[in-house]
């Protein structure tokens, strides 16, 4: 069917009286989409569909039913009556069915009618949510970042194991094809030992990061349930004034989300995980600071991660706010040779830029450009696979899963807490706690260099030694300590 335009605006979308009806007239006569039958049909609910809501949830979902997927829009809830009212209408035309209309997410996780849910609420709501959906029965696909805070992310995780339902985070560009065409690569030596990734999301807005989301005269507290958006009775936020700003423009605050740390890091950090298979890291340290933005933020516009692995890789996750013409270049560092990927997310393909021969020891060992396709839309692939997933009944099968998404939370968010309370942080993925750093880091590779130990290597290395050997000059025969006197190369 013809698609309606999503780029009308919600001032001429919505009208006072007949929404549905105003709405015929704005997008032009459309078919409404052929349901599968009903014993067969996904029925989704939306909690929290203003906003990327929207965009990534109800919009791509409603062009899947009309392509053909056997899935109902089947609710929405939103604290915010004008989303909600948005979302409604939206559904009925696009699908011509109402879909029902709940007070919060506990009055739908009780339907069972429903049996998923998309998740577009702000980031502290994110675990609370999700959870309560997977022990209702529900498939959850749940914005980015998966959670607020580290606990969180893994009683999610817990959740996910024990339920067995389908859970897909929405990290849009885990769908791209690149990240397993480079984690083929890596795990067969192509770039050797693998070193150190690097990645970034600059940008630069006129009026500051998060204020682009516009606030409203409509916005008030008669059409916004505010205790219920803070989460006051969920222990989620303490009970504090309505602002406007503070609900539009949540990424700028410290309570609610993490800024560049959670909404943009996590992006780039989830995909350079999936690349590499590395999860989680074990040494963390943040940097940064508020060097323009003056505007009552609470989040810095200059940040910067660095994160130590136990495979030996390090990650440095990098960007201003302020800068959006001069990134640095996404890539994976190996011995022999790195990969490539350009700035942004929007790419099909990559290059292999060799290190000199002289450094590698074989010339066959040359630059190369991978053209592996992208699709057309990474948030409507996205949804696709998490829709295919739930259908099948394979939790397994989403492009991210829970304990990706559990692993970049971790980094980004010791890197977040690393820059507000000064300090070095050290992860133990075994206990899954927490300690400040110390020498113990330096002191283990230290000791492997003294031992003349082999390196290691990132989960699944099928490579053996390739591009993690040294070789020693003739001349390193004469190192040694000199013990009585006596000449160690004799």
């Amino acid at each position: 069917m013809t698609q309606p335009n999503t780029d009308v605006s919600r001032r001429n979308f919505i009208k006072t009286g007949a929404v549905a009806a105003g709405a015929a007239s704005l997008l032009g006569a459309t078919a409404p989409a052929r349901a599968a039958g009903a014993n067969e049909r996904l029925r989704i609910g939306f909690i929290g569909p203003g906003g990327r809501g929207l965009s990534g949830h109800v919009q791509p979902l409603a062009r899947l039913r009309s392509n053909g997927l056997p899935i109902e829009l089947a609710g929405v809830c939103d604290v915010y009556s004008k989303n909600e009212d948005y979302a409604a209408a939206y559904i009925k035309w696009t699908t011509d069915k109402q879909p029902k209309r709940y007070k919060d997410h506990h009055e739908m996780l009780a339907d069972k009618d429903i049996d998923a849910v998309c998740i577009g609420t702000p980031d502290h709501w994110h675990a609370k949510q999700a959870i309560d959906a997977m022990n209702a029965g529900k498939h959850v696909y749940c914005e980015k970042p998966m959670t607020h805070t580290i606990d969180e992310a893994f009683d999610v995780v817990d959740t996910w194991k024990s339920t067995g339902k389908v859970m897909q985070v929405g990290v849009q560009s885990t769908s791209l094809p690149v990240w397993g065409k480079a984690n083929e690569l890596l795990l067969n030596g192509k770039i050797g030992k693998v070193m150190q990734f690097q990645t970034e999301f600059f940008r630069n807005r006129v009026m500051g990061q998060g204020r682009y989301y516009g606030l409203s005269r409509h916005m008030t507290p008669k059409t916004i349930d505010w205790k219920r958006w803070l989460g006051v009775e969920e222990g989620l936020a303490e009970d504090v004034p309505f602002d406007r700003a503070i609900y539009a423009q949540w990424r700028r605050f410290w309570p609610f989300g993490s800024g560049m740390y959670t909404d943009l890091f996590v992006h780039r950090t989830t995909s350079m995980l999936k690349a590499t298979g590395l999860r989680f890291p074990r040494r963390v340290v943040g940097a940064g600071g508020i060097f323009l933005e003056y505007d009552g933020r609470d989040v810095p516009d200059v940040a910067t991660v660095v994160a130590d692995y136990g495979e030996g890789v390090q990650g440095l996750i990098t960007a201003t706010m302020c800068c959006g013409e001069t990134p640095i270049r996404q890539l994976i560092r190996g011995h022999n040779g790195s990969l490539v990927f350009g700035n942004g997310e929007e790419f099909g393909g990559f290059d292999f830029v060799a290190e000199r021969s002289q450094v590698t020891r074989d010339r066959a060992i040359k630059d190369k450009r991978f053209d592996v396709g992208k699709p057309g839309d990474t948030t409507y692939e996205h949804q696709k696979n998490f829709v295919e997933c739930c259908l099948a009944e394979k939790p397994e099968g989403v492009n991210c899963p829970p304990d990706l998404g559990a692993a970049a939370i971790i980094t980004v968010n010791l890197g977040s807490r690393s820059y507000r309370e000064g300090k070095v942080f050290h992860f133990d993925p075994a206990t899954r706690t927490i300690s400040d750093g110390d020498a113990s880091w330096a002191n283990g590779w230290e000791a492997m260099s003294k031992n003349r130990e082999t390196p290691k290597h990132i989960s699944g290395w099928t490579a053996g030694d390739t591009g993690s050997l040294l070789a020693d000059p003739k001349y390193q025969r004469l190192e040694g300590p000199w013990i009585d006197g006596k000449d160690p190369a004799v």
